[in-house]
């Protein structure tokens, strides 16, 4: 196992974290040996969320009688509208992992300018964060996201928080400017599930394990990303001890691409223009804003992957969240394209917006979908 400093909070954080969204069994042993598992392999963060179901109780009946020094814990809180109501949820957080010192503290879900307002403000969530870090009883403070670059970018310039999670990977790259800001200013990154959210890796079509041959999809996504010394450490959302047994090589070398990975990445290159040709979106965003709140590159992208890769179960599970919210899963559906042609003279590759929307829809469209966690 490889580590990095993570940034300023100065931790030597393994470069696989374990992610704990789906730690959520019945059996609280077999949990735990999830965890003893990771801790075994070299796993030395292990994170979690006050809003991921039990996962911060099965954490904590995991920790008991382990080394608690060795190891870096991380919970999620989201921003509150109280001093009172913060302190609260975090007592409670830690009453549940049995814990009364936290190595690192993330506000959970800057996603839009009034939650980064909540996080920020000095009588309500700040006020609560500066206390408890005056206190000791946490060390470091980071947030996390699933909000738009600019939304990132300005938390990012408030200089407060000393590290970031959020979504950047092979099959995402939008958010490539926020992990530079973030290098500049010395920040952790931690990338939130390219497992999962990054293609549903996990259980990638047959098209996408020819092209990756002789690799799985998980390695090189790993590798693609470790290969880059902005990124310090990406999750692993193990259910059971076998799920870790793919990325233990990627794990143990975050250097320089081989060229047997580099060729089969450049293979995910070629796929793009070859398979969509003149219908290729570059996911550039020139075409924003859209007046219908249509995020046009984001479906786009699932378009592209849908034709390209046969990634379309990933496609459904991403689109099908989508209702209008500026939160967790942001804009409308391409079927609310009113086809005003704002968008028609922004777009460099002159692209047929309102068609390719309508197609995504009919592609991905199925029944709404939900998140995992409440």
């Amino acid at each position: 196992m490889k580590y990095r400093r993570f940034g300023r909070t100065e931790l030597d954080l393994s470069v696989l974290t374990l992610g704990l969204m789906r730690y959520m069994k019945d059996d609280p042993d077999e949990s735990a040996r999830v965890v003893h598992r990771a801790v075994e392999l070299g796993i030395n963060h292990l994170e979690t969320a006050r809003g991921y179901g039990s996962s911060e109780q099965l954490l904590g009946h995991a920790l008991r009688g382990m080394d608690r020094d060795s190891m870096i814990v991380t919970t999620k809180i989201g921003p509150q509208a109280t001093y009172d109501e913060f302190m609260r949820a975090f007592d409670d957080s830690m009453k549940r992992m049995g814990l009364d010192r936290l190595d690192n503290l993330d506000i959970h879900g800057i996603n839009n300018p009034r939650k980064l307002r909540m996080a920020t403000d000095a009588k309500g969530t700040w006020r609560a964060v500066s206390r408890l870090m005056d206190q000791k009883v946490v060390d470091h403070i980071g947030f996390s996201t699933h909000g738009s670059l600019e939304i990132i970018l300005e938390a990012i310039d408030t200089g407060l928080f000393e590290s970031v999670n959020l979504h950047y990977y092979y099959f995402m790259q939008t958010l490539w400017p926020a992990v530079v800001r973030a290098r500049q200013l010395d920040m952790g990154v931690f990338i939130i599930s390219p497992n999962d959210k990054g293609g549903m890796l996990f259980d990638p079509p047959q098209r996408l394990r020819e092209l990756s041959a002789p690799f799985h999809p998980m390695h090189l996504a790993s590798r693609w990303l470790l290969a880059r010394p902005e990124v310090h450490t990406l999750s692993l959302g193990a259910e059971r001890v076998e799920d870790f047994d793919l990325h233990m090589e990627a794990a143990d070398n975050d250097g320089p691409l081989s060229h047997e990975e580099a060729a089969a990445l450049a293979r995910w290159d070629a796929q793009w223009r070859k398979v969509l040709g003149s219908d290729y979106c570059t996911v550039c965003g020139q075409c924003l804003p859209c007046p219908e709140f249509i995020d046009v590159p984001n479906l786009l992208r699932l378009r592209n992957m849908a034709c390209a890769f046969d990634m379309h179960a990933y496609g459904r599970y991403r689109y099908n969240m989508l209702n209008g919210s500026d939160d967790w899963f942001q804009g409308w559906t391409g079927d609310h394209c009113t086809e005003c042609g704002e968008c028609l003279p922004r777009c460099p590759e002159k692209l047929a917006i309102p068609h390719l929307l309508f197609d995504v829809h009919d592609m991905l469209k199925s029944k709404p979908g939900r998140r995992l966690w409440g």
